[in-house]
């Protein structure tokens, strides 16, 4: 199986740390997040990675080759000249994938005990677009999903807005963990290009295409805020 790992991100939240390298090198108990993010996608099988570079881009290129590459095909997808986010780095790097394949999706920034291995399984058995792995978590940015998990809407809880695509009661609020698996059949239903979230993308195809989440109820940090790295590191590694 393939992959890809977001770490273009320029990592604001982390202030200081990401003065002089990319998030993606910033240290989580000893190792870069980085690490942490492909040791997590190699101990279920990936065995080819890409991964989208922008800020501090060379330094994460340099580390990974320091690194032989994990032992893995490990290519990158370089948005140097321009920051695409994760809909728009996702289609520049739609070149990487199998055609007839589904692909994990990880954004560098998180730790996760997320058996990946039951969300590969759920996703085929679903036939679904995409299964996004949700969390029961507080935060301002909600999916909004049906009672069989089915993406239907979107709802920001600091500023009102909110999309629904598909008219189904009742709809509850779930949390995006940062870890999906998508099928290739994306690339030829959605043929925007440039800078986009892959949120919205989502929410189109979601019209006509069933999107679906997974509830996971293990251990999992979002490390955007040096806070929470000191969270993780007190107790993701020593629970």
């Amino acid at each position: 199986m393939k992959a890809m790992i977001f770490a273009a991100g320029f990592g604001t939240r982390l202030g200081e740390l990401t003065a002089d390298k990319p998030k993606a090198l910033v240290e989580v108990a000893g190792k870069p997040m980085l690490q942490h993010a492909v040791e997590y996608l190699k101990s279920y099988g990936v065995k080819e990675i890409i991964i989208n570079v922008h800020h501090f881009a060379d330094m994460i290129v340099d580390f990974v080759k320091k690194k032989h590459s994990f032992e893995l095909n490990i290519a990158f997808s370089d948005e140097r000249a321009h920051l695409l986010d994760t809909g728009g780095g996702l289609i520049k790097a739609s070149w990487f994938f199998d055609k007839d394949e589904p692909f994990v999706l990880y954004n560098v920034d998180i730790l996760t005990k997320t058996d990946l291995k039951a969300v590969i399984y759920r996703h085929r058995r679903s036939n679904a677009l995409a299964t996004l792995v949700t969390k029961n978590r507080i935060t301002s940015r909600y999916l909004l999903v049906n009672s069989e998990g089915a993406l239907c809407g979107w709802r920001n809880t600091q500023t009102g807005e909110q999309i629904i695509v598909n008219e189904s009661e009742p709809l509850t609020e779930a949390a995006y963990s940062g870890i999906q698996v998508a099928d290739p059949k994306i690339f030829s239903l959605y043929k925007r290009t440039g800078k986009f979230s892959i949120t919205p993308m989502y929410l189109e195809l979601a019209k006509d295409h069933l999107i679906t989440t997974y509830l996971d109820d293990g251990p999992w940090f979002d490390l955007g805020k040096p806070e929470n790295i000191c969270a993780a590191e007190a107790t993701f590694f020593n629970p």
